[in-house]
C-alpha cells in the first residue's frame, strides 16, 4: 500500500504538521493541571415559530452567547488502564430534552466514567449511549433529566460559505464556558482520523481559537445554529495556531439518531486505494487535465472487487522517481465529476448508506465506462 495514496474512506499519507485533537488529558486527581496534549435533525428540534426571530437575522457575539450558552457543557472523563488512572477534560452540547448531549468519539473513548457539568456547575453522570469513531462523533446521555437541558439547534452545514463568521463555545484547558470567533477559512477538508485508518470527509476549516478542552463544543453560525463539532487542531506547538477543524453538523443529521438507536453507525464501503491525478501524474499518463483518481490497488472482496475496478500493474521510472503507468481513473460518481478523492469521500458521506449502489465513471486505457457498487459496511482497519 503506497505511502502517499488514499484508502477511500481513509487518508494514508503524513501531515507536515502535528495534527491534534483538541481535548485535555489530565491525571485523575481533581486539582492537577493538564500533563499531556493527545497528539493524536435537521435533528435539533427547531421550536416552531419560537425560533424565527433569531433564525432569521445574525446576532451580535453578545447575543449569540447568551442565546447558546446554557447549551453547552463539560464533560470530564476518568479511565483506569494498566499505565495508571488518567482523565480528560472535553466539551460538548446538549441534543435534545432526553438528555442527550453531543461530543467526540475520542473525548469518552475508554473513559470509564464520564460527568457532566452544566452552565450552573451542577454535575451529573453520564452514560455513553453510542460512538463512531469514524466520524469522531460520540453521543452520552446524563442519568437525571436536569432542568438545565436548552438543547442547542442544528444547522445545514452544506450553507456555509469561504468567510462566514462562526463562533466556538467549549472549555479550553479546562476554562469552562469559553468563546471565540472567527471564519470559515474553507469547507470540503479531508481530516485523517488518528485511530480508525481512514479521513472524516466535507470538514470545515477555521481560524476560530480552537485548543485543547474545545473538543465536542459546537461551532456556531451568527444565528446560533450548530453547524459543527470542534475536533481538531493542527499545530507545530499542540496549541491554536490558526488552523482548527469541525466535523460539519450534516455529518451530525446523519449519524446521531442511528447511535442514539443502535450504538453504532454502518458505513458504506468501496476499497480501493490511489492517488489524486496532479500535473506530473497526468502528464505521465498521457491526460489532458489533471483530475480524477487513480486506482492503485483494490481491496480483494471489496465493492470495488466485485464492480471489477482494476489497480495498476505497471510502473516506469522517469527522473529517477518511479510513477504508475496504468490502472482505472475515477472522474465521476452518480454522474458528478471527480476532481480529487475528496469528491468521492464527500459524496459517499453526504449521500450513500450501506447497501445502496453506487455508479462510478472510470476510465480505462483510453476508454469510458460505467461500473456499478453495491455498497456493503466499512470494515475495521
Amino acid at each position: 500500500m503506497a505511502k502517499s495514496g488514499f484508502v477511500v474512506g481513509g487518508l494514508m499519507g503524513a501531515t507536515v504538521v502535528i495534527l491534534l485533537f483538541a481535548f485535555v488529558f489530565i491525571p485523575s486527581q481533581e486539582t492537577a493541571m493538564p500533563d499531556l496534549i493527545f497528539s493524536n435533525g435537521h435533528i435539533a428540534t427547531i421550536l416552531g415559530d419560537e425560533t424565527s426571530f433569531f433564525a432569521k437575522k445574525n446576532l451580535t457575539l453578545i447575543e449569540l452567547f447568551e442565546k447558546s450558552e446554557e447549551g453547552v457543557v463539560k464533560i470530564k472523563v476518568e479511565r483506569i488502564s494498566s499505565q495508571g488512572d488518567t482523565g480528560g477534560v472535553g466539551s460538548g452540547f446538549v441534543y435534545d430534552n432526553l438528555g442527550h448531549i453531543i461530543t467526540n468519539a475520542h473525548v469518552v473513548d475508554g473513559a470509564n466514567k464520564a460527568t457532566v457539568t452544566f452552565l450552573d456547575g451542577s454535575q451529573y453522570n453520564a452514560e455513553i449511549i453510542g460512538k463512531d469513531k469514524f466520524t469522531d462523533i460520540a453521543v452520552i446521555k446524563v442519568s437525571e433529566k436536569p432542568r438545565l437541558l436548552h438543547p442547542l439547534e442544528i444547522g445545514d452545514s452544506s450553507l456555509l460559505q469561504v468567510g462566514e463568521q462562526v463562533a466556538a463555545i467549549g472549555n479550553p484547558f479546562g476554562l469552562s464556558g469559553s468563546m471565540t470567533s472567527g471564519i470559515v477559512s474553507q469547507i470540503g477538508r479531508l481530516l485523517p482520523s488518528q485511530n480508525s485508518g481512514f479521513s472524516i470527509p466535507d470538514v470545515i476549516q477555521t481560524d476560530a481559537a480552537i485548543n485543547p478542552g474545545n473538543s465536542g463544543g459546537p461551532l456556531l453560525n451568527m444565528r446560533g445554529q450548530v453547524i459543527g463539532i470542534n475536533t481538531a487542531i493542527q499545530s507545530i506547538t499542540g496549541e491554536f495556531s490558526g488552523i482548527g477543524f469541525a466535523v460539519p453538523s450534516n455529518t451530525v443529521s446523519k449519524i446521531v439518531p442511528t447511535l442514539i438507536k443502535e450504538g453504532k453507525y454502518p458505513h458504506p464501503w468501496i476499497g480501493i486505494v490511489g492517488q489524486d491525478i496532479d500535473p506530473v501524474l497526468a502528464k505521465v499518463l498521457d491526460l489532458k487535465q489533471a483530475k480524477g483518481f487513480l486506482v492503485m490497488s483494490v481491496v480483494d472482496g471489496s465493492p470495488a472487487d466485485k464492480a471489477g475496478l482494476k489497480g495498476m500493474s505497471q510502473t516506469k521510472v522517469i527522473d529517477g522517481k518511479e510513477y504508475p503507468v496504468d490502472g482505472d481513473i475515477i472522474i465521476s460518481v452518480d454522474g458528478k465529476e471527480v476532481r480529487k478523492i475528496s469528491d468521492i469521500l464527500i459524496h459517499l458521506q453526504r449521500e450513500k448508506s450501506v447497501g445502496d449502489e453506487m455508479v462510478l465513471g472510470i476510465l480505462r486505457d483510453g476508454d469510458f465506462m460505467d461500473l456499478t457498487l453495491k455498497l456493503v459496511e466499512r470494515p475495521d482497519l
